[in-house]
């Protein structure tokens, strides 16, 4: 994994999934201990980058959202290094919306999904709402799947990420305080297992 200072962890999932709201309860929670990442896609979006069907473009654009999103990660770990990082999803997402095969996407940005998960320490998966039937409509303004595209996602975004060794599902839940409930304690217990390897570390090096 990453550097032992830091706890670096993925927030993803399908869309209307519900981990921003998590993310920004959890900095709440924790204050100045942890530091949001934010997704990269939507910052591109809003500040007017062009979309289009067209293969070539899709490959542009999953180009510019991964080295983005990976200098977002690696400017935050620089500047808050004993911080615990919520990545608003991560470089892996853009195996999802990927025109052809997986591999395709590791061989095009000169890397290895085993180098990618080696980047966190853990994911937090949130099962889009959709899965259970409800609309994803409102949230995030450049968001434009259908119930049934954003279902395909999910599904896609899980294959990509839950080999990953530290793999957290949250599944849909009817009760969406519930869910976040549950997220919240995930992302708890995370923490106390990094403060708890942190200072066996301390207590060996001592």
């Amino acid at each position: 994994m990453n550097d032992n200072h830091c706890c670096r962890v993925v927030l993803t999932g399908g869309p209307g999934g519900g981990k921003t709201t998590a993310a920004d309860l959890f900095r709440r929670e924790l204050g100045k201990e942890v530091v949001i990442v934010p997704e990269a896609a939507t910052l591109l979006y809003l500040g007017g980058f062009p979309r289009s069907s067209e293969i070539e473009v899709r490959k542009a654009t999953q180009r510019a959202i991964y080295h983005v999103q990976k200098n977002l990660e690696d400017i935050q770990f620089a500047a808050y290094k004993n911080r615990i990082l919520l990545c608003d999803r991560g470089t892996i997402d853009g195996v999802a919306y990927w025109p052809n095969e997986q591999r395709g996407y590791f061989q095009h940005l000169g890397t290895t999904v085993e180098q990618e998960f080696a980047r966190y320490d853990a994911v937090v998966f949130f099962e889009s709402a959709a899965v259970g039937g409800i609309s994803i409509e409102g949230g995030n303004p450049v968001r434009t799947e259908s119930v049934e595209e954003a279902i395909a996602l999910n599904k896609r975004l899980y294959e990509a990420w839950s080999k990953h060794p530290q793999f957290y599902l949250i599944k849909h839940q009817p009760s969406f305080f519930l869910k976040i409930s549950l997220a919240l304690e995930v992302l708890n217990n995370i923490v106390v297992m990094h403060h708890k390897r942190m200072k066996g570390e301390h207590d060996e090096y001592m």
